[in-house]
């Protein structure tokens, strides 16, 4: 990035803000790799393609594993479209060739065509609860997201349900817009463990990467799914 020549006033409080007092604010860190899927999970959902680029190869080198990078890609096409996630993609495997990694990766898939949408549905009852078994009868856009969303991807390995629904949670609260799904889904991390406190510290960690209005914006849904 060239800013640091053309702006460096800009460049001095914003890498102050975004790399030491967003990062280290006593209270609110996160371990790397928890830190490092929310905002790459972040970038993707505001459509934060250049400074994705240069976040994944740091992630990287503080252990974020290639697997794991793959899999909040994948995820994301359920969360944002093909239309946004695949210029990650790309950036992903380009950056990953130009380390020497090979491509593709081991398979991570644990379904079937055949058996995806009972595991999607298994694992959506695992997250929100037993009712959700059903919840794939309504229709079939509910039918899809048990299949596809949930039987596709969740059940992949690579992440484990915290730390998908993690992801989750940033892909939704970055790109704005979708509170209803955002508290839901806090509900369902605070299901699975990640607790108010952890998702607050994750919000945090965001903020630099989305703005205020979007970061208060999921607290409040934080805060409603903690009630």
């Amino acid at each position: 990035m060239n800013y640091h020549e053309t702006d460096p006033e800009f460049a001095e409080r914003m890498e102050h803000f975004a790399f030491e007092e967003a990062v280290k604010e006593p209270g609110q860190e996160l371990p790397d790799d928890a830190r490092y899927m929310a905002v790459l999970a972040a970038l993707l959902g505001c459509q934060g393609t250049e400074v994705y680029k240069e976040m994944l190869p740091e992630a990287l080198d503080k252990g974020l594993s290639p697997v794991a990078v793959k899999e909040i890609v994948y995820q994301a096409v359920d969360y944002l479209g093909l239309g946004r996630a695949l210029p990650f993609l790309i950036a992903t495997n380009d950056i990953l060739t130009a380390r020497g990694v090979k491509l593709p990766l081991p398979s991570q898939a644990t379904t079937t065509m055949e058996d995806r949408l009972e595991k999607g549905a298994a694992a959506q009852a695992e997250i929100f609860g037993e009712h959700m078994k059903e919840s794939w009868k309504k229709g079939h856009i509910n039918r899809w997201l048990a299949a596809n969303c949930f039987g596709d991807y969740y059940t992949r390995g690579g992440l484990d349900l915290k730390e998908r629904e993690l992801i989750t949670f940033c892909f939704l609260m970055a790109q704005g817009g979708c509170e209803p799904q955002l508290t839901a889904h806090a509900k369902g991390n605070m299901n699975l463990g990640n607790d108010r406190d952890f998702l607050i510290r994750a919000v945090s960690q965001c903020l630099p990467y989305i703005g205020y209005p979007r970061s208060l914006n999921a607290i409040a849904c934080v805060d409603k799914a903690a009630e």
